[in-house]
Formats: structure tokens, C-alpha cells, sequence
């Protein structure tokens, strides 16, 4: 992201947020505000930043872990640093749209090819939204009534959240497991565009080759997950822990404000909600709506306290979040890709970028490794499958590594 557009999104998210304290502490008691939060008791706001501290450092160990199944040795001081960057950006970007492509460049900077950081990279996305979808679900079709009594007035938000998240996730899986119909929807939507006039006719060449990328990756994609299910399942499973120690926050800064009667399971749940609402927003970090949506819901649970509780919620999980980002984004400006020979200029480049940064021993013994085998054995993984495209395929280089990863 260069620094001009860096620096748009920040004031972006300044005037939101100068907009979001006007509406939100217009016509309240300050006073009574910072009376509340003096009196917390600050022990529960230890295991709540630790909560968020550790939110961070599960989503550095998926990413590691994701790189080494596909033959990477990275430092897991690096994968912290990617993480970092990626919660910066996608705080101050709506929808969260700037993480990934941030995190896709310094990691190329790094020395990860850019087919390597995408597969991964989508992949912690996509279990990320299906966690909020499996929530989202929960709460629409079943409908429980220790929830539905307190999310009545924002449940045409949580509709639409669900609803986004699920055509999101469906989306990202017709491009992986069924790429030919939706190569064939999507130049049909493409060109239907042309003909009525919303796109020039000059650009659909422009967006279809564009699609084409995305598809080339997602073919990337869907190899992983046919080969990797393990791996697939695990983070999951990992992810589930992450969020739900993010929405633990909530509960804690209930019981430092000497709150009782609702149990933690409820306060999470509510929780875990507005994040369902709020994910698809076209604002940064949900800011203003989430605000809203917690006054609405939790009011009923905190009473007078509702305020304080949601400070301190939002400053213990956003904002710490985000000023821990934003301090580790430029320690990893200042460390990642040091001492590496690597042009930026052939990252949009996928052949010359892959091997510009074969550079780790994992790599190396993985392409000595294939090149002893038997020709029969080659012919078996992917031969034919290589000469059609002409180079070999990222997956089928380190597709044997990454396998006696999964057994191990």
C-alpha cells in the first residue's frame, strides 16, 4: 500500500472515529462514565489484553504453520510481524480489505513467493469468515431465546451480516471446487456489463484477465485443501479458539465492573454477534457500528453501566489491537526483506517471482528430493499435469513435504 493511500485511509478513519465519539457520548454523563471505569476492577483487564496479545500470536503460529506445510522455514518472529501488519491495515481499511494485500507484499519482500502467501493467506480468510458463519447460523435458524431477547433491535443488521458472509464463503468455494461454472458465470455477468453499458467495452478484456489471476490462484487453493485437509481442519479448529478469546473480552470487562447475572456463554454469544453484523461493513474495524450495536444489545444486561462496559470493551480489543499494530508494522518495515537481494518490481510477476526467493533449505531439499525419484513415481504426481502448463506447479514442488508434514 503506498504512503499516500496509507495515509488516506488514516484520516478516513479519524473522521469516523471523531464521528463515532459525537454520537455516541452526546447527551451522556461523563462524568459518571469515568466514575465507572475508576472503580473497575483492573486484575480482569490483565487476561483481557492478554486475550488480545494472544489473539495476535494464534494467527502468527496459523500463518507459520501454513508456511511450513508448504516447506517454508520462517521465523516465528516473522510470522508475528506478518500478523501485525495484517491487523494494522485491516484497521484502518473498510471491510478489513487492506490486511491480506499488505501482508502479501511484505512477505514477498521476505522471501515468500506470492502464490505461496496467497494460498495461506486465503485460506486463514476463509476459515476465519466460516467461524462468523457458523455463529451467524446459529443464531438465525435456531433463533435461542437467551440471545433473541437482546438482539431484537439489531437483527436486521445480523441478517445481513449473515447473509454477506455466507455468499462470501460460497463464492470462495465455487471459485475452488467448481472453478469451470464460475469462470463461465462470471465472463457471462463480465460481458451482460459491457453490453448494458456499466463497463466499457475497452475494459472487459482488462477485468477478465483479472479474473483469470484470481482463478489461477484459487486453482492454487483448491489443490491445498485437497491435499492438506488436516492441516485445513486444525486451523479451523485453531481459529475458533482465536475468536472466541476475542469475544472473552466482553465478559471480562462485565465482571471488572462488578456486573453479575448473565452468564458467560450469553455475554460471548452477544458478542460473536455484532462481529457477524459488522464483518462486511464498509467500515474500519466495524468502527461506529459496532459502538451502536453494543449500546442496543447490551443495555438491557449492563444498565447504567453500558457505556463504560463498552469503552473499555472496544479500547481492551480494537484499540489495543490496533496501537500494538501499528508499533509492530514499523518494526517490520525496518526488519522484513533485510539483507534479501529481492526486486518488488517482479512481484506482479508469478514465474520470476517464485524463483527469485527459492532461497530456504526446505526448498532446496524438497527440488533435490524430486529430481532422484523414479520416472514412473513422477508420472504418478503430476507430470502430465506439468507439461501442460509448461513449469512446475508451486503444490507439486513441495506437495510431498507438505504431505509427511500432515503424517507427522
Amino acid at each position: 500500500m503506498s504512503k499516500k493511500r496509507e495515509l488516506y485511509n488514516l484520516l478516513i478513519m479519524a473522521a469516523i472515529f471523531v464521528i463515532t465519539l459525537f454520537l455516541v457520548f452526546k447527551g451522556e454523563d461523563l462524568e459518571s462514565m469515568m466514575g465507572y471505569i475508576q472503580s473497575a476492577n483492573m486484575y480482569y483487564w490483565i487476561p483481557a489484553v492478554g486475550f488480545v496479545v494472544a489473539y495476535v500470536l494464534i494467527e502468527s503460529g496459523i500463518i507459520t504453520y501454513m508456511l511450513r506445510s508448504l516447506g517454508h522455514k520462517v521465523k516465528s518472529t516473522h510470522g508475528l510481524l506478518y500478523s501485525f501488519i495484517g491487523y494494522f491495515f485491516s484497521c484502518i481499511t473498510p471491510s478489513a480489505s487492506g490486511g491480506q494485500p499488505a501482508q502479501v507484499y511484505y512477505m514477498f519482500k521476505d522471501g515468500i513467493p506470492v502464490a505461496t502467501s496467497t494460498i495461506v493467506l486465503l485460506i486463514a480468510a476463509i476459515t476465519y469468515k466460516m467461524v462468523l458463519v457458523v455463529v451467524g447460523l446459529f443464531v438465525v435458524i435456531f433463533r435461542p431465546g437467551f440471545l433473541m431477547k437482546y438482539l431484537s433491535p439489531i437483527m436486521g443488521w445480523v441478517y445481513l451480516g449473515v447473509f454477506l458472509n455466507v455468499a462470501f464463503i460460497a463464492f470462495i468455494m465455487m471459485l475452488i471446487f467448481m472453478p469451470g461454472i464460475t469462470r463461465k458465470w462470471t465472463m457471462g455477468v463480465v460481458r451482460w456489463l459491457g453490453r448494458k453499458g456499466v463497463i466499457k467495452k475497452e475494459k472487459q478484456d482488462y477485468y477478465i484477465d483479472r479474473f483469470e489471476n484470481i482463478m489461477n490462484q484459487y486453482a492454487d487453493v483448491s489443490v491445498y485443501f485437497k491435499n492438506n485437509k488436516k492441516v485445513v481442519r486444525n486451523v479451523f479448529l485453531i481459529t475458533v479458539v482465536q475468536r472466541f478469546l476475542m469475544f472473552s473480552v466482553t465478559y471480562l470487562v462485565y465482571r471488572s465492573l462488578g456486573l453479575y447475572g448473565t452468564d458467560y456463554f450469553t455475554i460471548v454469544m452477544l458478542q460473536a454477534t455484532i462481529s457477524v453484523a459488522v464483518d462486511m461493513l464498509p467500515s474500519p474495524g466495524g468502527m461506529g457500528f459496532s459502538e451502536s450495536f453494543f449500546l442496543q444489545i447490551f443495555r438491557p444486561i449492563c444498565g447504567t453501566a453500558t457505556l463504560p462496559a463498552m469503552v473499555l470493551s472496544r479500547g481492551l480489543s480494537y484499540y489495543t489491537e490496533l496501537l500494538l499494530s501499528a508499533v509492530m508494522t514499523e518494526v517490520g518495515q525496518m526488519v522484513l526483506g533485510r539483507g534479501k537481494n529481492i526486486s518488488i518490481k517482479n512481484m506482479t510477476d508469478p514465474v520470476e517471482g517464485e524463483d527469485l526467493v527459492r532461497i530456504t533449505n526446505a526448498q532446496q531439499a524438497a527440488e533435490a528430493q524430486e529430481k532422484t525419484e523414479s520416472a514412473q513415481e513422477k508420472a504418478q504426481n503430476g507430470q502430465a499435469e506439468e507439461a501442460g502448463t509448461g513449469r512446475p506447479h508451486i503444490l507439486h514442488r513441495f506437495g510431498r513435504r507438505a504431505g509427511k508434514a500432515e503424517k507427522n
